[in-house]
C-alpha cells in the first residue's frame, strides 16, 4: 500500500591516517550526498533522495603495527573530506575498504577479504559497513577494533551484526525506490574513539567439493559516525517522566482529543526563534501534547489519558476506550535530532494494528546519559550511510526505561517506519537500545515497552494480548501478499527470519503483553 504523504504542517519560518612504522599515508573518506534535502530545495517525489556520491579511491595505506604492539604513536589526521557542513551536527567519515593481505592470524577466516589496517581518524563513536547495492547481501563476518579517544591501547575485536535487509523500508515503497538506499550492517556503538581497524571475511561455500569464498558486495565502505554534541538540555532521568530534560518542569497541557491520522493542514503556530522550519515541523505534529520546541512530552495520568481518548472516539465508537496512561516521551528535539538530515515530508499509513519489538544490535556498552548520542548516531547512520528517509524505528527505549520519539511525524499518529521488512504498513517499530541475544534486557526497558504499547496501541483500539492479521509486503519468511496472523505485540523475528530482537528480549515479550493489557484496564 502506498503511504499517504503530507508536508510539514503549515509552520512557516525560515584523513584517515594509518598508524605507521614507516612514513604515513592518507586515506580519503568518501563524502556521502545527504539522502534528505533542505527545506529550500526544489520539490521531488515523496521519499526520494539524490543518488549516493560516487566512491573516491583511497590512497595506498602505510604499514600498520603488528598484532602484539600494545600502544601506538599518534599523528593527528589532517584535512580529510567528509560530509560536515555548517549548521549540521555531527559528521560521517566514509572509508573504502581495501583488499586484505594474507593474514598470519589463525583466528581470522582463511578466505580473502577486505578491510583497513589500524589508522588514526577524526573522533567517532559508532561504526558500520555499507555497500552499493541494497539488494546484495553480505554473507560473512565483519569485525572491528577501535582505540579510545586520547588513549593508546586498542580494544579487542568486536563483531558487527551483518543483518541483511531485515530493518528496512518495504520493497516497492517510495523510500526503498528512492535510489539512495544502500546495503548495510547493523551499527555498533564503540564510544568516543579516534582509531580504527576493520576486517570483512566472506563465508566459505562448497562448490563441487571445493571450498570457495562467497563474493562480497561491491563498494564496501566503513562508516565512522560522530553524533555531535548533546543538545542544550539533557534527557530526563528514568522515573522522572513528567520532567522536561534539563530539570525544567512542564505543565501537562489541557486534555485534547488525540488525532491518529495526519495533522490538519494549515495549523497555526508561533515558532520559537531557536527552531528551524524543519525542527518546528517535527515538533508541531505533537502540538496537542506539548508546546512547540519542547524536549519532552510529559506523562499523563490514566484518567487524563482516558478522557482525551474518549473525546477522540466519542462520535466514531461510543464505547469505553481501553488505553494505558501516556508515558513521558523524550522528543526528537530532546535527544538532539538534526532535522536537516531527514527527508522533509512525513509518511503515514491508515492505522496501527501491531507493534514490532527490536533490539538495535548496537551493543550494551553505553550509559543512559549517552543514549541520546547513540540515537543521533543511529539516525545519522540510517540516513547518511544507509540512505533511508529518516530514523528507521518509530520509538526507542534505553536500558533505564526512557522512551524516545523516533521517526518524525507525530507520536500519536500512524507513521510509516522502516523497521520490519514486509510489515512496516499499519504497524509501529520499537527499538530497545542494546544487544539481547545473550544478555537479559533490563526490567526497566521491558516495562517501558509495556507502557508505550498500552498507550499507543490503545489509541487505535488494539488489545496487547490479542492477535491481528497482517498482509506481508514481502520478506524472507512470508511471500508478498500472504496474510499472516501475529501477536499484536510481536518480535521482529515473527515477520522476518532474523535473530532480532535477540533471544533474551524475545522471551520477555509475553511479560510485556500482559503488563500492557493490564495498563489498558483489560
Amino acid at each position: 500500500m502506498r503511504s499517504l504523504m503530507v508536508t510539514s504542517i503549515g509552520v512557516t519560518c525560515a584523513a584517515a591516517l594509518t598508524l605507521p612504522l614507516a612514513a604515513p599515508a592518507l586515506s580519503a573518506p568518501v563524502p556521502h550526498a545527504s539522502s534528505a534535502r533542505p527545506p529550500s530545495a526544489a520539490p521531488q517525489s515523496p521519499g526520494a533522495g539524490p543518488p549516493a556520491a560516487p566512491a573516491t579511491p583511497a590512497a595506498p595505506a602505510g604499514s600498520a603495527p603488528t598484532e602484539s604492539t600494545p600502544t601506538d604513536s599518534r599523528t593527528a589526521p589532517a584535512g580529510e573530506p567528509d560530509d560536515r557542513s555548517a549548521g549540521v551536527a555531527g559528521s560521517t567519515q566514509s572509508l573504502p575498504l581495501e583488499r586484505l593481505a594474507a593474514s598470519s592470524d589463525r583466528s581470522a577466516a582463511p578466505a580473502p577479504g577486505r578491510g583497513l589496517d589500524r589508522r588514526t581518524t577524526r573522533p567517532f563513536s559508532l561504526v558500520g559497513v555499507v555497500w552499493d547495492d541494497a539488494e546484495a547481501e553480505l554473507h560473512g563476518t565483519v569485525q572491528v577494533r577501535t582505540r579510545a579517544a586520547g588513549g593508546e591501547r586498542w580494544s579487542d575485536w568486536q563483531d558487527v551484526e551483518t543483518h541483511n535487509d531485515e530493518h528496512a523500508a518495504d520493497l516497492g515503497s517510495d523510500e526503498r525506490a528512492s535510489g539512495a538506499v544502500r546495503g548495510s550492517t547493523a551499527p555498533l556503538w564503540v564510544g568516543a574513539s579516534d582509531g580504527v581497524e576493520v576486517r570483512v571475511h566472506p563465508e566459505a561455500a562448497d562448490e563441487e567439493g571445493r571450498s570457495i569464498a562467497v563474493r562480497l558486495p561491491e563498494g564496501l565502505r566503513l562508516e565512522l559516525v560522530d553524533p555531535g554534541p548533546d543538545p542544550a538540555t539533557e534527557s530526563a532521568p528514568a522515573g522522572q517522566a513528567g520532567a522536561v530534560p534539563g530539570g525544567q518542569t512542564s505543565a501537562t497541557p489541557a486534555s485534547l482529543p488525540v488525532r491518529p491520522g495526519p495533522p490538519p493542514a494549515g495549523t497555526a503556530a508561533v515558532v520559537p526563534e531557536t527552531l528551524t522550519a524543519a525542527s518546528a515541523a517535527a515538533s508541531a505534529v505533537n502540538a496537542e501534547f506539548a508546546p512547540l520546541g519542547a524536549s519532552l512530552i510529559p506523562a499523563m495520568t490514566q484518567a487524563e489519558t482516558a478522557e482525551a481518548a474518549a473525546e477522540a472516539a466519542e462520535e466514531a465508537v461510543g464505547a469505553k476506550p481501553y488505553i494505558g496512561p501516556r508515558p513521558g516521551i523524550i522528543t526528537r528535539k530532546g535527544w538532539g535530532a538534526d532535522e536537516k538530515l531527514r527527508e522533509r515530508n512525513f509518511a503515514y499509513t491508515k492505522t496501527v494494528k501491531a507493534a514490532f519489538v527490536h533490539h538495535s544490535a548496537t551493543g550494551n556498552n553505553y550509559t543512559c546519559k549517552q543514549a541520546p548520542s547513540v540515537l543521533r548516531s543511529i539516525y545519522r547512520y540510517h540516513v547518511k550511510s544507509s540512505g533511508w528517509r529518516d530514523f528507521g524505528y518509530n520509538f526507542a527505549v534505553d536500558k533505564c526505561g526512557n522512551i524516545y520519539e523516533g521517526r518524525a511525524g507525530g507520536v500519536s499518529r500512524a507513521v510509516l517506519g522502516a523497521h520490519t521488512l514486509g510489515f512496516n504498513t499499519n504497524t509501529m517499530g520499537i527499538a530497545v537500545l542494546g544487544s539481547y541475544s545473550s544478555t537479559n534486557p533490563p526490567a526497566a526497558a521491558v516495562t517501558a515497552v509495556a507502557k508505550l504499547t498500552a498507550w499507543k496501541l490503545g489509541l487505535f483500539g488494539r488489545n496487547p494480548k490479542g492477535k491481528v492479521t497482517l498482509v506481508s509486503g514481502g520478506s524472507n519468511k512470508y511471500a508478498k501478499g500472504k496474510k499472516v496472523k501475529m501477536n499484536v505485540i510481536s518480535g521482529h523475528r515473527d515477520g522476518f527470519a532474523t535473530e532480532c530482537p535477540g533471544a533474551r528480549l524475545y522471551k520477555k515479550l509475553g511479560t510485556a503483553r500482559t503488563s500492557s493489557a493490564h495498563l489498558q484496564g483489560r
